[in-house]
């Protein structure tokens, strides 16, 4: 009712000068020295080097976190330029805390020394703990709690390689030997590095979106109702279709239910609008409708008490919902109507031969009221309806009769719905062939899907 893609590179099996297989082009070192910059940034000359966290085309330089304790900085990092030749910004950490004020969002990757000392243990830390020796790569897991987002190469001892696998294990990208770095190889580092931390954040989100996406379609698929129709002979199909896409519940609900006396309650509804908070208050309706149920409530009492259930659960005033209860005798022969503001339904009686076709009518609708929310005094009477022995009751909501037929702006309407069902009770259809014929009829007259919520009953009495 109205109301970027990430390429993922394969593990290396060594360091980067061993593994990597990314291109760069052979790096020559500048002839004058790095002048630091702000954070204590150093320029870096030239290498192919597109900035990771730049989209292409972009000005931001890359920019790399050096964190190593040597105090004459022995550690020789070759000079880099990126792919628009700008240089590469290093800035140096000597310890983790001056890393922390450092790691400023534009930083793109960290080159961590593993020599450096580990951070010293909380005063309130496992009395025990002092006792164990202590773990080699505390200082990259204190990296890397410290930035989960940024890409992390691990500088070692030549000829440490095993160290340098463990440091990849607990979530390095890459370990380079610190007395073997060229320009070749570091260019290629730092962007396989990038690359491959972007291409692991992209495919955790992807995972993360699949598992909340089947965690809602079990919830969704969890609040769609079952019907309570045990000891009835009355034969029940439903088919419910949200015009949201992908969705599994809309704004439209409906619910069964057989009481102990033997009654069989019906009831389908409509919430006007078609996003999340309209489905969750269809459910939030279809819940007390039945505790109402049970409890005894029908017709302009059930509806009133729904009309003030609605009336604090909705968003604003402007929401309203459209009802249809029917509520059959345990003789199946009779029934109770009351209409708020809903569509009426339709029924088929089904004689012994005497006509070849099947009578297919709506239900009176002269006494209905208004829809649920409109009028805070309104009142819904109780229409007594002659069943039948043998017939079928469809209900359905708005969505079924508001589809467009072909490509002008006519509608199929109420009238072209009975038209339709009863060349289809003609052709022999009941129960889910039906239903299904109706629905697939109705999208095809439309020419594709339908963008309201559509929500279908049919109960079945034989003879």
């Amino acid at each position: 009712m109205e109301c970027g893609q990430a390429h993922a590179a394969s593990a290396p099996s060594g360091p980067s000068g061993e593994g990597a297989a990314l291109n760069a082009s052979a790096l020559a070192p500048a002839d004058k020295p790095n002048t630091p910059g702000p954070h204590g940034d150093r320029a870096t000359g030239p290498a192919g080097l597109p900035g990771p966290a730049a989209q292409p085309g972009g000005p931001t330089n890359l920019t790399v976190l050096l964190i190593e304790d040597d105090p004459a900085g022995s550690l020789n990092v070759p000079e880099l330029l990126d792919s628009t030749g700008k240089p590469i910004r290093v800035r140096t950490a000597r310890n983790l805390t001056e890393a922390q004020r450092l790691l400023t969002d534009d930083v793109n990757c960290i080159l961590l020394d593993l020599a450096l000392p580990a951070p010293p243990r909380p005063p309130d830390a496992d009395p025990e703990a002092a006792d164990r020796p202590e773990d080699e790569l505390s200082v990259l897991k204190h990296v890397l709690q410290l930035a989960p987002r940024h890409a992390v190469l691990a500088l070692t001892d030549s000829g440490d390689t095993e160290r340098g696998t463990e440091a990849v294990r607990v979530g390095a990208q890459d370990y380079l030997f610190r007395d073997e770095l060229d320009g070749r190889l570091l260019s290629r580092a730092i962007r396989y590095a990038v690359e491959r931390k972007r291409s692991d954040t992209a495919e955790r989100r992807l995972t993360e979106s699949k598992l909340r996406a089947q965690e809602n379609a079990r919830l969704e698929r969890g609040l769609l109702p079952t019907p309570l129709l045990e000891g009835s002979s009355l034969r029940f199909a439903a088919r419910y279709r949200p015009g949201r896409s992908r969705a599994l519940l809309g704004g439209d609900f409906y619910d069964t239910v057989r009481t102990p006396d033997g009654t069989v309650h019906v009831m389908i509804g409509d919430v006007c609008g078609h996003g999340p908070d309209e489905a969750a208050l269809g459910v939030e309706l279809r819940i007390a409708w039945r505790a109402l149920t049970f409890a005894g409530l029908c017709g302009d009492e059930l509806l009133s008490t729904l009309q003030r259930v609605l009336e604090h659960e909705r968003e604003s005033d402007e929401i309203f919902a459209t009802l249809c209860t029917v509520d059959i005798a345990p003789d199946g022969r009779r029934a109770g109507l009351c209409l708020a503001g809903h569509p009426a339904p339709l029924i088929a009686r089904h004689g012994r031969g005497i006509r070849p076709t099947p009578p297919a009518e709506l239900l009176p609708y002269d006494n209905g009221g208004p829809a649920l929310g409109l009028l805070p005094n309104a009142r819904w009477p109780r229409t007594q309806i002659e069943l039948g022995a043998a017939w079928s009751l469809m209900l359905y909501t708005d969505g079924l009769i508001e589809g467009r037929i072909g490509q002008g702006k006519e509608r199929l309407g109420q009238d072209g719905m009975v038209e339709m069902v009863r060349r289809q009770l003609a052709a022999g259809l009941r129960g889910e062939d039906l239903l299904r014929a109706a629905v697939n009829e109705v999208r095809d007259l439309n020419g594709g899907e339908l963008t309201d919520d559509v929500a279908v009953l049919l109960l079945d009495r034989e003879v």
